[in-house]
């Protein structure tokens, strides 16, 4: 197929090698375009313009920062829906407001376009090694057309309802993330204050009931002070802002959620904004006076 991809940034960028690898043309566009460059390499082209990729393309998939970059790349002057486009179908696989997915279908639909949103969990590890878990909402019938595709990126894969949903699902996995990030910076805090190798703690308690992405996978990176990104801390706190405000508009209190995204802002404050999550270990340090 004639695939447009948009946003090579961590994650981006090894989603959409997985489909050039398998054969399928690719155009893409990034704010930054070396960070294209891999892709390039190996024949993907470059186009100057969203909607330029979507004129080239069948089907176009999106990965970018925020809602506001969602916004622009779709309904924006030189966006994928600025113009007519050859493109049939539109996924954006960005975590973003269930609100603006269902925008995005909405202005799709006038124009003939199927859209599904597509958020992801696995972090650029699971970006990496196609091991992503893909929660779709949108049509069925659109659902099983771009399935071949999604199988590319990760073998875990489910329609979770309508235009919108995908997000939700997103939404519901952050809420666990935040959870499970704070408890695995904290254990390690504990552990380096009581004079234990954190490395043998995370191999004992990461086997058993306390096991999680956050302390097998980012454990041992704080283990290593590797606090690059996997995936950034801003991103996680417009992530945790837009469950809060989901939660809000029906009513529902997360308190822990609400805790755990005042405490990202405090990492966010102390210059990591675009480390990876796993430096709230950094900042519980310091809020302990440790380190």
């Amino acid at each position: 197929m004639k695939i447009g991809w948009i946003g090579t940034g961590v994650m981006g960028a090894s989603m959409a090698g997985h489909l050039q690898k398998a054969g399928h043309g690719l155009s893409v566009f990034s704010r930054t375009r070396k960070k294209a460059a891999g892709l390039l390499d190996k024949g993907a082209r470059w186009y100057d313009s969203p909607a330029e990729v979507a004129a080239n393309s069948e089907i176009v998939f999106t990965i970018v920062g925020l809602p506001e970059d969602v916004r622009e790349v779709y309904l924006g002057d030189n966006g994928i829906l600025s113009r007519e486009t050859a493109c049939s179908i539109v996924v954006d696989m960005t975590t973003s407001q269930p609100s603006l997915a269902k925008i995005i279908f909405e202005e799709s639909a006038k124009r003939g376009i199927e859209s599904l949103d597509a958020p992801v969990s696995g972090g650029d590890v699971g970006a990496r090694d196609a091991k992503l878990a893909i929660m779709v909402g949108g049509k069925k019938e659109v659902f099983e057309k771009v399935l071949p595709l999604f199988r590319l990126m990760g073998p875990t894969i489910s329609h979770m309802g309508g235009p919108g949903a995908g997000q939700h699902t997103k939404v519901a996995n952050q809420v666990l993330v935040a959870g499970n990030m704070i408890g695995a910076c904290e254990c390690l805090v504990y552990a380096t204050k009581q004079g234990l190798d954190m490395q043998q703690v995370i191999d004992i308690v990461g086997k058993g009931a306390a096991s999680s992405w956050a302390i097998n996978i980012l454990g041992p990176r704080v283990v290593k002070g590797d606090f690059g990104p996997g995936f950034f801390v801003e991103h996680f706190i417009k992530d945790m802002k837009i469950a809060l405000e989901e939660s809000a508009a029906v009513g529902l209190s997360l308190p822990g959620l609400a805790l755990v995204q005042q405490l990202y802002i405090a990492v966010k404050a102390q210059g990591h904004s675009r480390s990876g999550t796993q430096a709230l270990f950094l900042a519980l340090q310091a809020l302990n006076g440790e380190g």
